[in-house]
């Protein structure tokens, strides 16, 4: 078995941290303790930015100065005065002192293009080979045709084999989108080896800096607009020198305006541009020559609600300014997940993931940290792909998780909402919503046909045709509707509106199977180490015993649904015989009837919490339950009871709680807190996916 891999790499941006981040997520859903090192850092460790993004995304353990070898400049000194084998030694110790605190530790070698003035060009294979480990090597075939490509595949697996460096893999990243297919054709055709090789297609996005990175480059001071979340790509560079009419012909969108500060008609007509949907949206703005505008364009500008775009100074003349922005390259950083879901994604596609674990040959875990469980529900949703409605198309997390999604490539995705509104509003956050499906409901031709299917399903509770047509108006009708009609497989909604809001729709037209009871709801509580269902936290508020077995069977299906094997607990405030009340008997009568439905289930109860999670107060309380102490569903016994429960572990435990995911309706519907993350947006439309698959075999 592997417990070290080495990604090296020989030549300069071949965008090797993006095969280190997609590595990194394969193995996380697989390692317990999974460490990251890089040999040779350039900078002192927490200023490294492979190992901020890194770290940012994977509880590594390691601090970072335990994650690097040396400094570059230690390593200079050492070659310059002839001593090599120290810099060897001290590469080696750093490594295994890391290797000790984990269970698998990925290296990633040097970065030519900053030390090759320092170090022979096959140093980075020598390093590996001292360590012991297996190397993944990222060749870049950036600007290459295919002979290029295949000639540099060959050189690489030529210069492991001398070095006596075992190689197993190798990834050619960057490769033209216009020539992938052929190459591969070739590359089958032409290359016999047992060296997995796989080309990764150039993605423009992942190199175009952000305005952000342009302006700590340029050292640029802030002089209007927004300051915060510059996370916007610049596609590219406009220099504007001609007058406004002319000028507007040649606007592009994520443009950048280099401009001199003195020109405040090419600043109000990038402002109008902005405003007006006949031209695209740029970036922002950099005033050159050290000029500031006049008083009076300043409280011009002052005075805008909500300023479109980042305004900056620069003291350099327009030229100088130009020719320093257009050498910024963009990278990977921890705070811009939005590229690093695009590198996932491409990273996922195109690599054969299963071949490369198969290389590696790691042994599974039977650990599932919050990674883990977001990687393998990601896998999910992609496997059979599912399209999920998001109705509150005027709320930003949606707009930013839709995009996550997309770039993930995990669902098929329509927001409700006045498309050319969304679409501004996601172009001035920044977004690309490629893919995405927009439906008005106050303007769509599926109104009146699903007002009419509203009034003959609720006609009989005195609904009427003209409050049929009110209603379905509401985006949560509507959207319910268009998982109702099969248009959509499931909907998610809730961060701007009720739960009383998002729900009562799906009570209404979705409605149960003839054998599910009640609605309820659980969390998924990602802990640590492992995931734990916790229900009804935030349906139903004093269920009677009949109804917390429904919940209780309810809840073990979507334990297993989630690949979770369900052994659940019924809780209580006293455990086995010892209490009495009306609530510990609510409780003890709820198992029998669970029992009586579902004999082949795992379940217990009445049991406190403490004795159903550990095995050591279970050995004193209930030494004779095969539930207690290993339980992984929690029925609190009502809403009170589950909804503090589930906030107090996730605030102090730092758990994630995912959902709540709703339950027992017959197509999928889920709620999200009003102050849901991105991230939980993100998790829930893949829930609801998975849930939909299940709905659908």
């Amino acid at each position: 078995m592997t417990n070290s891999l080495y990604i090296a790499s020989l030549e300069p941006d071949s965008g090797k941290l993006i095969v280190t981040l997609g590595v990194m997520e394969m193995l996380s859903r697989r390692i317990d303790r999974l460490g990251f090192f890089r040999v040779i850092s350039p900078v002192p460790a927490r200023e490294d930015n492979h190992i901020g993004v890194i770290s940012s995304r994977f509880n590594t353990g390691l601090l970072p100065e335990e994650m690097v070898g040396v400094t570059h400049e230690q390593a200079r000194e050492w070659i310059a005065a002839g001593e090599e084998q120290r810099l060897f030694r001290e590469i080696v110790a750093g490594f295994k002192q890391a290797q000790e605190k984990c269970d698998f530790l990925l290296c990633e070698g040097l970065d030519i293009s900053r030390s090759s003035d320092a170090f022979d060009y096959d140093i980075t294979i020598r390093i590996a080979r001292e360590l012991g480990a297996p190397a993944l090597y990222v060749a870049s075939g950036y600007q290459m045709a295919v002979p290029e490509l295949l000639e540099n595949i060959r050189v690489a697996e030529k210069s492991f084999r001398q070095l006596n460096c075992p190689l197993l893999a190798i990834l050619v990243n960057r490769v033209d989108k216009e020539i992938l297919e052929r190459a591969e054709k070739e590359l089958r055709g032409q290359c016999e080896t047992d060296i997995l090789i796989d080309l990764l297609p150039e993605e423009k996005a992942l190199s175009n800096p952000t305005m952000e990175e342009i302006v700590e480059a340029l050292q640029a001071d802030w002089f209007s607009g927004p300051e915060s979340g510059l996370l916007r790509d610049v596609a590219g560079l406009k220099v504007a020198a001609m007058g406004p009419a002319n000028f507007l012909g040649y606007l592009e969108k994520d443009d950048l305006i280099i401009t001199p500060g003195d020109r405040p008609d090419i600043i109000l007509t990038t402002l109008g541009a902005i405003a007006s949907k006949n031209y695209p949206s740029p970036v922002g703005i950099l005033l050159s020559g050290g000029l500031v505008p006049e008083p009076s364009i300043v409280r011009l500008l002052e005075g805008l609600d909500k300023p479109a775009i980042p305004i900056y100074l620069v003291a350099d003349d327009t030229y100088r300014t130009a020719m320093k922005a257009s050498a910024v390259r963009g990278r990977l950083h921890p705070t811009n997940e939005r590229k690093i879901a695009l590198a996932l994604g491409m990273f996922e596609a195109h690599a054969d993931i299963p071949a490369l674990e198969k290389k590696i040959r790691v042994t599974p875990s039977a650990i599932m940290s919050p990674l883990m469980f977001e990687y393998s529900i990601f896998q999910r949703a992609r496997h059979q792909r599912k399209h999920i409605v998001l109705p509150e198309g005027d709320d930003d997390r949606i707009l930013q998780a839709a995009e996550i999604l997309s770039l993930r490539d995990v669902v098929d995705l329509t927001i409700l909402g006045e498309e050319n509104t969304v679409r501004a509003r996601a172009a001035a956050l920044g977004l690309k919503l490629k893919g995405v499906r927009f439906i008005h409901p106050q303007t769509s031709q599926l109104l009146d046909e699903f007002a009419e299917t509203l009034y003959s399903l609720r006609r009989h509770k005195g609904m009427t045709r003209d409050m049929a047509a009110d209603t379905i108006c509401d985006v949560s009708y509507f959207g319910t509707m268009m998982v109702y009609r099969d248009m959509a497989d499931g909907m998610v909604s809730g961060a701007a509106h009720t739960t009383a809001h998002t729900i009562r729709p799906a009570f209404q037209i979705i409605g149960t199977p003839k054998d599910v009871l009640l609605v309820s709801s659980v969390f998924l509580m990602c802990m640590e180490t492992r995931v734990l269902v916790y229900g009804d936290c935030a349906v139903n508020p004093n269920p009677n015993a009949e109804q917390l077995a429904e919940i209780a069977i309810s809840s073990a299906k979507t334990a297993q649904l989630f690949g979770i094997e369900p052994v659940v607990a019924m809780l209580s405030y006293s455990s086995g015989a010892s209490g009495s009340g009306a609530d510990v008997d609510r409780v003890r009568k709820a198992v029998e009837k669970a029992r009586q439905r579902r004999p082949d289930l795992k379940i217990d109860g009445p049991i406190q919490y403490d004795a159903a999670i550990d095995a050591t107060v279970a050995g004193k309380k209930m030494p004779d339950s095969e539930v207690a102490g290993r339980a992984t569903v929690f029925i609190f016994p009502d809403l009170n009871t589950g909804n503090n429960t589930y906030k107090a572990v996730q605030r102090s435990s730092n758990a994630v709680a995912i959902g709540p995911v709703l339950q027992g309706l017959k197509k999928p519907v889920n709620d999200l807190s009003r102050g849901c993350r991105v991230a939980d947006i993100i998790n829930t439309v893949a829930i609801t996916a998975i849930q939909a698959q299940n709905n659908n075999p």
